[in-house]
């Protein structure tokens, strides 16, 4: 199959939805599918206010037409509610083309801890963007009750996956936690304010707090919370070394869609600490970890898990069964229009 995908957040950024579009990619590639992206690296683009990694592009419906119609394709996914992703939208409703989105990121909580905008406000956004599409992709349940509350019950589940390769449990820890005193509790992600990291650095449980992952917020929180350990960007083995050299995982967020960290530290073997919230309320379980509104409670509770159903939570996430999900959930087709036809044909145009 012929695969558009349009989306507002590529390379090289690093973050969930980057690296959950790039797994899947390579993982369709591999299954024989024909893949082309529109992303802002096309395009003039400036950074997005107070999240300079994101760049957002100068493209209007006509830019973005040219190139979907340039390509053919036989399905057409739009991945994020920016700028290409509106330009994406406008330009199928225009000609008819049906088209699947997804919902990565819950912006109505992530713009309230940003801005002073009313949550409200931005579900009429979010409503407006996602109701056209033939399916909305969500990586929980959680998620499709809520959109289902809004009106949005076209849903279907597009999980997460995990390279097992990469990330498992027969890891020495990293000469970095050499001398730390334990138990070590790992934080990885963005070190942004929509993070909640605050939450996990003022927690009051003995140990070492470290935090990997760079961002806006960095500087601030090595200044507020100097005996926290902060060991930047890391990938790779170094990261995995890090999930699997930690005693516990916590995971701070409440805004958070799933939490691709979350399945990562799993399948290293290291239990997980969240709040009860959307995404990792959707995958902790099993003894793997532990879930409570007193995060210092949850973070008890987990370091008295083991570590073997830890791992054996994780495996059961993969990009080959993610990947299958998001195929799945492309096998719509437009009434009188036969699923070879691909987009830009004259019958579409």
């Amino acid at each position: 199959m012929r695969i558009l995908i349009v989306t507002d957040a590529w390379e090289p950024q690093v973050n969930g939805v980057v690296r959950t579009l790039q797994a899947t990619i390579a993982e369709l590639r591999a299954g024989g599918h024909e893949i082309e992206v529109i992303s802002p690296n096309l395009f003039r683009s400036i950074p997005c206010p107070t999240y300079g990694e994101i760049r957002l592009a100068f493209a209007g419906r006509r830019a973005v037409g040219r190139r979907i119609r340039s390509f053919a394709p036989q399905a057409v996914h739009i991945s994020t509610e920016g700028p290409l992703g509106l330009a994406a939208r406008r330009w199928c409703l225009d000609k008819k083309v049906p088209f699947s989105t997804a919902y990565h990121t819950r912006f109505p909580e992530y713009v309230a801890a940003r801005l002073p905008v009313s949550p409200a406000f931005v579900w009429r956004f979010i409503r407006w963007f996602h109701r056209p599409a033939r399916n909305i992709m969500v990586a929980t349940r959680s998620l499709a009750a809520e959109l289902a509350e809004q009106g949005l019950d076209q849903t279907m589940m597009w999980e997460r996956g995990v390279d097992h390769a990469l990330f498992h449990a027969d890891r020495a820890a990293p000469a970095a936690f050499d001398g730390l005193v334990r138990p070590i509790q790992l934080y990885v992600g963005r070190v942004a304010v929509e993070k909640n990291i605050e939450a996990f650095l003022d927690t009051r449980q003995p140990g070492t707090k470290v935090i990997v992952g760079d961002g806006p917020a960095l500087a601030e929180l090595q200044a507020r919370y100097p005996d926290a350990v902060f060991l930047g960007k890391l990938g790779g083995e170094a990261l995995a070394a890090a999930y699997a050299g930690a005693d516990v995982f916590v995971f701070p967020s409440r805004t958070d869609t799933f939490g691709l960290v979350v399945i990562e530290a799993l399948s290293c073997g290291t239990p997980v600490a969240a709040y009860p919230v959307p995404g990792p309320g959707d995958i902790v379980r099993d003894g793997a970890g532990a879930l409570d509104e007193n995060l210092d409670k949850a973070i008890a509770a987990a370091l008295a898990c083991r570590r073997t159903d830890a791992a054996a939570l994780g495996a059961r996430y993969s990009w080959p069964n993610c990947t299958a999900q998001f195929v799945q959930a492309l096998t719509f087709v437009p009434v009188g229009t036969p699923t070879e036809t691909p987009v830009g044909a004259p019958s579409l145009a």
